[in-house]
């Protein structure tokens, strides 16, 4: 997509003319903004300087920067850079000094990713880092000394080395200046790199025996506003003649050098013959023109020409050197020869990550494909060695996806439960291609919460209570309990009886139930020979919001207890009398005498209301005016005569006879029986 480009300047730069129209400019780029964001700021600027509004750029609008959460990220780079504390603009957070960050590359630019959330995306930003002149020119060496035979013809020339400058461009070194002198001119050369470099001219013969010396002053001066300058002194001494100069077997050495040489390595070797014989082909090698701090990494064999690492070579820091060597024969004559050297890359430097976690914990619903973080890669080496791929370990719910060439973001793949997995320990790997690769890697730990996607579930679907009748109010009848798989709130049960609770409408309600604990107690005393069974529906709700909830079934049997005594209904009890006491004169049976034994009397109907064992009646005579003559049957209680009837045997009867029912305690009733022994009712 078509990026944007943004330049910033320094207070100071131009005037309002200028302003204006940046800030045009600024406006019709802010519209097109799309995936890259372009600053341009000079070096050296003060902390927290602007570098630009950020924000705005991106298209955010001051009310949507809390929630986009806008950040930073500069991998392992320094942070030079920071966010205001509302998110809005791009400040400068350390110093930068381009020249140490950047060198003679041109452009320098810093990049980072800037990252906003809801929804989420990556916007690439570069800040170029613009010189400004803050190094004047330095030579090497403050004394260049040179020896000239006076034989030497007009027109000769002599490197007076080279003057340095950090700075590029314009603030750099552009041009070398000479005192007059009617013997010497100054010649400038520009390499094809840009290098310029100071020859000296002869324009005259010299005379050793008129003047031995020459003293001269050589001045660097870049082009920077103001200009910065730096001088040397030329210390010229005449000898006598020397026909024959060394001669290099190369004007240029090219040569080639892995980083990881070894100190006390052969890196090359020069050399330089020479016509003449004697002390005057005896050669003297040595460095003519080189900077400080490549001196510290190549040392010269003034014999034979060895050049020799003595440093570490970086190619990270540093590709490329040039130097110049001399060759001096015995009569002072020299020759020079210029070195190249190229410093190839080799794989020693692993890949870096740095990660910046978007979002956790994870609500266990989140959808695929969402962010959870960014994973920000580095390699200081370069081509195959500095290419780098990022994998997860493990058959993981997460996936690594490109975002730019140094980002990834990792996204969830499938979907997540809290209930099996609550928490996720990924290791990122990140390996280059180099030979052998190097990896790196680290840990990310990803927390699930959780969201009330679990209902609770009863241990029992249905659930059998037994409460024995005439029970106390507030009596335990039965504890259920249902399991949440989710947690704190959301798997925080309660209970409660569905459509309320339990009764006859208009009845004081039967049980109820504790939401806490999910106990069930009886509201008030139960009665078997009411209230069999009954069922309720108990609900098990969590805490979540919106809640979820289940019902299990309760059925209630009431036990039977031997509370109702038997309660005869035939003999039926006399006007007066209670249930159970002796009956009044009539009714009464009449049994012929002539009845013989087994003659069926009466028969005593009695009830219980409770049931079982609790109702199981049985009979017994316990009381009669004649015991012989009648019995009763245990089960049927049936009253028949135990003999035939004599005429000894009085004409009126009473019987009593009790009614026992088999609970425990047994309970009982009397039914009272009057017999007439007679031939006729009328008798």
């Amino acid at each position: 997509q078509q990026g944007m480009e943004v330049r910033q300047g320094a207070q100071g730069w131009g005037g309002s003319g200028r302003v204006a129209l940046l800030a045009v400019l600024l406006c019709l780029c802010c519209r097109a903004a799309a995936e890259r964001v372009r600053y341009s700021i000079p070096e050296e600027l003060g902390r927290g300087s602007l570098v630009g509004p950020l924000a705005r750029d991106l298209g955010l609008s001051p009310g949507e920067l809390p929630a986009r959460n806008l950040r930073i990220v500069a991998g392992d780079e320094k942070q030079y850079f920071s966010l205001e504390e509302d998110n809005r603009n791009l400040r400068v957070n350390d110093r930068i000094d381009r020249e140490s960050i950047c060198g003679s590359v041109s452009p320098c630019v810093l990049n980072l990713e800037a990252v906003v959330e809801n929804p989420f995306d990556i916007f690439h930003v570069s800040v170029t880092i613009q010189d400004i002149n803050d190094n004047a020119p330095q030579f090497d060496r403050e004394l260049v000394t040179i020896e000239i035979i006076e034989s030497t013809p007009p027109g000769t020339r002599f490197p007076l080395g080279n003057g340095r400058d950090p700075d590029i461009g314009v603030n750099s070194l552009q041009n070398y200046e000479l005192t007059p002198n009617p013997f010497f001119s100054l010649l400038v050369r520009e390499s094809p790199d840009g290098t310029k470099h100071a020859e000296l001219v002869l324009e005259k013969m010299l005379d050793r025996e008129k003047q031995k010396h020459h003293h001269l002053i050589l001045t660097a001066v870049d082009g920077g506003d103001p200009v910065r300058s730096g001088t040397a002194q030329v210390k010229i001494n005449v000898t006598d003649a020397n026909d024959n100069p060394p001669v290099f077997t190369k004007e240029i050495y090219k040569v080639r050098l892995m980083e990881n040489l070894p100190e006390g390595s052969l890196a090359f070797q020069v050399k330089a013959t020479d016509n003449d014989q004697g002390t005057n082909a005896e050669i003297t090698y040595s460095f003519s023109d080189i900077a400080k701090s490549v001196r510290q990494l190549f040392t010269l064999d003034p014999r034979t020409g060895d050049v020799k690492v003595t440093g570490l070579l970086d190619y990270e820091e540093r590709k490329y050197y040039e130097m110049s060597v001399e060759g001096k024969d015995g009569g002072g004559l020299t020759a020079h020869a210029k070195v190249h050297i190229d410093i190839i890359d080799v794989n020693d430097h692993a890949p870096t990550l740095s990660l910046l976690p978007i979002l956790n914990p994870i609500p266990e619903d989140s959808i695929p494909s969402t962010v959870v973080a960014v994973i920000n890669v580095r390699d200081k080496d370069s081509g195959e060695n500095g290419e780098v791929s990022c994998k997860t370990d493990g058959n993981l719910p997460f996936r690594l996806e490109t975002s730019t060439e140094n980002t990834y973001k990792l996204i969830i793949a499938s979907a997540l439960d809290r209930e099996n997995v609550s928490a996720y320990n990924i290791t990122i790997t990140a390996t280059d291609r180099g030979r052998p690769a190097l990896w790196s890697s680290t840990e990310l730990v990803l927390e699930v919460s959780d969201v009330n996607d679990n209902a609770p579930v009863f241990e029992e679907a249905a659930y059998s209570a037994y409460v024995a009748e005439n029970n106390a109010a507030g009596a335990l009848v039965l504890r259920v309990q249902a399991r949440d798989a989710d947690a704190d709130a959301n798997g925080r049960v309660s209970y409660w009886l569905a459509g309320g609770s339990a009764g006859a409408a208009g009845a004081a309600p039967l049980v109820s139930v504790e939401a806490r604990s999910g106990a069930l107690y009886a509201q008030r005393s139960l009665d078997y020979e009411q209230c069999r069974e009954f069922a309720v529906e108990v609900r098990a709700q969590d805490g979540g919001s919106p809640a979820r909830s289940s019902t299990a079934t309760v059925r209630v049997f009431v036990l039977d207890r031997n509370d109702n005594a038997p309660r005869v209904l035939w003999p039926a009890a006399g006007p007066g009398e209670a249930p159970g006491a002796a009956s009044a004169p009539a009714p009464f049976e009449v049994v012929p005498r002539s009845a013989e034994a087994g003659y069926l009397v009466a028969k005593v109907v009695a009830v219980d209301a409770d049931a079982g064992r609790n109702a199981w009646l049985s009979y017994e005579l316990v009381q009669a005016t004649e015991p012989a003559l009648f019995r009763v049957g245990l089960h049927s209680g049936e009253v028949r005569t135990a003999r035939a009837v004599s005429e000894r045997d009085a004409a009126k009867q009473r019987l009593v006879a009790v009614v026992k029912d088999h609970g425990q305690p047994a309970l009982s009733a009397t039914a009272t029986l009057h017999v007439v022994l007679a031939e006729s009712l009328q008798e």
